[in-house]
C-alpha cells in the first residue's frame, strides 16, 4: 500500500463534488429572523464580545446541507443559487471568520464548568467559540457559532484559535454523522487564514461555523450548581424545558416528582440512544468530558475522534487519553457517569424548600431517590436501542425467536472480530451479501478473517438464525445495506484532505464531503474511499489539540 497520504485516495471526482469552494447565495438580509434565545437568560450566563479578526481570510469549504438549514441555497456544485444576490466571496469569508459582524448578530461566549477526564476542572466556558446569533428558520432554531474566533474571558491559558487541521476534521465529521442519522451539531463552513497558530508545531488558523438548536452542555448546569446559584440553575433548566422538551412539564406522576426530574430522565434517554448509535457505527468520541456532553443528546465537540478501522473493543482514539478512560468499550459507561454529574447538578431543583429553610435528611434522601429514578431508564434504554440497532445490522427481522441466543450470537461475533482485528465497516457491509443457505458467497467477508474456521463456525450459526425466520436474502441485503454504511470518515481519508488543504487545494475536502453525504449508497466512482486503510494510517495520532 502507498506510504504517501496525498496519493492514497485518488478516485475520479464524485459528480457532485466542486473543484473549488463557493459561497452560498447570502443576500444582505438573511432568509431567517433572529431571536435572543440563550441571550435572553441574562449576562451571568455569558459575556458579550467581538470576535478577534484574522488577516486575509479565504473560504475553504461550505456544506450545502447545513447551509440549507438556514435557508441559504448552496448546491452541491458549490455554485450560488442566486448569484446576483450573493455577496462577493470575500464578504462571506469576512463574516464567517469573524472579521465583520453582520447587523443581525449578537456575539457572545457562554460560561460553563465541568469534569475533565473524571476530575472536576472548575470554570471552563467557550474559550474559543463565539455565538453570533440564534436563527429562526422553517427547520427550527439554529444557533450560529464561530469556533476559533479568538480569546474570550473563558480561554484560560488558550489562544482562542483553531487550526485548519482540526477545523477540517470537525467540518467533515459533523456532516458525515448527520448523513449517518446520528444526532449531531452541524458545520456550515470553514474559513482559513495563514495567520500562524502554535500547537505541537506552527499551523495556520481557521474558523469553522457550527450550528445547533442549542450548544448547552451538562457543564452549564454543573457551573451554577457549583456556585450554589439555584435561581440561575432553575432559569437554565426552564429555558431548556420550555424551548426543547415541553413535555417535561406534563410528566409529573409516579416516580417523576418534578419537571426537572423529568428533564433528567429525558436527557438520560437521549444520551442512551446516542451511545448506542456511536457503538453501532464504530464511532469513538475521544474526550467525553461533561462539558462535551450536549443536553439535547447531540454529538458535540469533534476533537480527537475516530471511526474504528480494525475492530478493537479497547481502542483509544485520543493520544492524550493515556489511561484509556474514553476507550470505545467505555463510552456507554462514561455517558452514564456523566449523567450522574448532571443529576448531582440538578438535585437542588427538587430538593430546595419553598420557605427557604434547609431540607430535612428525609427530604434529601427522597431527592436522591428521585435522581436515581431519572437516571435508571438509561440502562434499559441503552440495552434496548443497542440490540435494536445490531439486529438491524445483522438483518434479523424478528426479535421474538430467542433473545438469549441472539445475544450470545452477537457476543461471540464481537469476540471474533476483536481477536481477529477485522475491519469493522467492511465486515458489516460485506455481511449483507452472504447466502443464508451456504457459504458460496462468503469470500468477501471470510477473507477479512485470519481464522477462517472461526468465521465458518460463527457463520453457520448466523445462517441457521436467518433460516429460522425464513429470511429472504435479497430483501435482507437491501435492509442491511441501508443501515451498514459503506463510507465513514476514516482518519486517513481526513488526513489526505488536510494535507492537500495545507497546499491550498480544497477540492478533496469537498469531494470527501460529497461521498460522506451518501454513506449507504454504492458510489462506483468513489470505491477507494471504502477500501482498507493504507499501512501509513496506523501511524496517525489524534490528540486534544486535534
Amino acid at each position: 500500500m502507498s506510504s504517501d497520504p496525498t496519493s492514497a485516495v485518488s478516485p475520479a471526482p464524485a459528480p457532485s463534488a466542486p473543484s473549488a469552494p463557493s459561497s452560498p447565495a447570502i443576500a444582505a438580509k438573511p432568509p431567517f429572523s433572529v431571536a435572543p434565545g440563550f441571550a435572553a437568560l441574562g449576562e451571568r450566563f455569558f459575556t458579550r464580545l467581538q470576535p478577534m479578526p484574522l488577516p486575509a481570510p479565504y473560504l475553504v469549504a461550505v456544506a450545502p446541507a447545513a447551509a440549507e438549514l438556514l435557508g441559504w441555497q448552496a448546491g452541491h456544485s458549490g455554485e450560488p443559487a442566486s448569484p446576483d444576490k450573493a455577496p462577493p466571496l470575500r464578504d462571506f469569508a469576512e463574516i464567517f471568520i469573524g472579521n465583520r459582524v453582520p447587523d443581525w448578530a449578537d456575539p457572545l461566549a457562554t460560561v460553563y464548568s465541568g469534569h475533565q477526564f473524571g476530575v472536576w476542572a472548575g470554570q471552563l466556558g467557550d474559550g474559543r467559540a463565539i455565538r453570533l446569533a440564534e436563527a429562526q428558520t422553517a427547520n427550527g432554531p439554529w444557533e450560529i457559532q464561530l469556533k476559533g474566533s479568538g480569546k474570550t474571558p473563558y480561554s484560560r491559558m488558550g489562544d482562542g484559535r483553531a487550526v485548519l487541521r482540526s477545523s477540517i476534521r470537525e467540518y467533515l465529521c459533523s456532516e458525515a454523522m448527520a448523513a449517518l442519522g446520528i444526532p449531531t451539531t452541524r458545520a456550515l463552513c470553514i474559513v482559513g487564514s495563514d495567520a500562524p497558530v502554535r500547537r505541537e508545531t506552527i499551523e495556520t488558523a481557521a474558523v469553522v461555523t457550527r450550528l445547533a438548536p442549542t450548544f448547552i452542555r451538562f457543564g452549564h448546569f454543573e457551573h451554577f450548581a457549583a456556585h450554589d446559584d439555584v435561581a440561575a440553575l432553575r432559569q437554565l433548566a426552564d429555558f431548556v424545558i420550555d424551548r426543547f422538551m415541553p413535555e417535561c412539564r406534563d410528566s409529573a406522576g409516579g416516580d417523576i416528582i418534578s419537571p426537572y426530574q423529568a428533564l433528567l430522565r429525558e436527557v438520560s434517554l437521549r444520551t442512551a440512544d446516542l451511545m448506542a448509535q456511536w457503538q453501532a457505527v464504530g464511532f469513538c468520541h475521544g474526550v467525553m468530558n461533561t462539558d462535551n456532553m450536549s443536553i439535547l443528546g447531540l454529538t458535540i465537540d469533534y476533537g480527537p475522534f475516530g471511526f474504528l478501522d480494525a475492530f478493537d473493543a479497547n481502542h483509544i482514539c485520543n493520544h492524550s487519553d493515556t489511561q484509556g478512560r474514553y476507550a470505545y468499550s467505555q463510552q456507554p459507561q462514561v455517558g452514564f457517569w456523566n449523567l450522574h454529574c448532571l443529576a448531582q447538578a440538578l438535585l437542588p431543583l427538587w430538593i430546595e424548600r419553598e420557605d427557604g429553610q434547609a431540607p430535612t435528611e428525609a427530604a434529601k434522601e427522597a431527592a436522591i431517590e428521585a435522581a436515581h429514578a431519572g437516571l435508571d431508564p438509561f440502562r434499559d434504554r441503552y440495552a434496548q436501542r443497542f440490540f435494536q440497532l445490531y439486529r438491524a445490522k445483522l438483518g434479523l427481522a424478528s426479535a421474538d425467536i430467542d433473545h438469549a441466543a441472539d445475544e450470545a450470537l452477537l457476543t461471540d461475533l464481537f469476540r471474533l472480530l476483536h481477536s481477529q482485528r477485522v475491519d469493522y465497516t467492511l465486515f458489516w457491509r460485506n455481511l449483507a451479501r452472504i447466502s443464508s443457505a451456504d457459504g458460496s458467497r462468503d469470500a468477501p467477508v471470510r477473507d477479512l478473517f485470519m481464522d477462517r474456521a472461526g468465521w465458518d463456525a460463527w457463520a453457520e450459526r448466523y445462517r441457521a438464525r436467518l433460516r429460522a425466520e425464513s429470511s429472504d436474502d435479497a430483501a435482507r441485503a437491501v435492509s442491511m445495506l441501508a443501515v451498514n454504511p459503506k463510507y465513514v470518515l476514516r482518519n486517513h481519508l481526513a488526513e489526505v484532505a488536510i494535507q492537500r488543504a495545507k497546499e491550498k487545494d480544497f477540492s478533496e475536502v469537498q469531494r470527501l464531503l460529497a461521498v460522506l453525504s451518501r454513506p449507504f449508497d454504492e458510489q462506483p466512482e468513489a470505491e477507494s474511499y471504502a477500501a482498507l486503510p493504507p499501512d501509513w494510517a496506523s501511524g496517525i495520532e489524534v490528540s486534544c489539540s486535534s
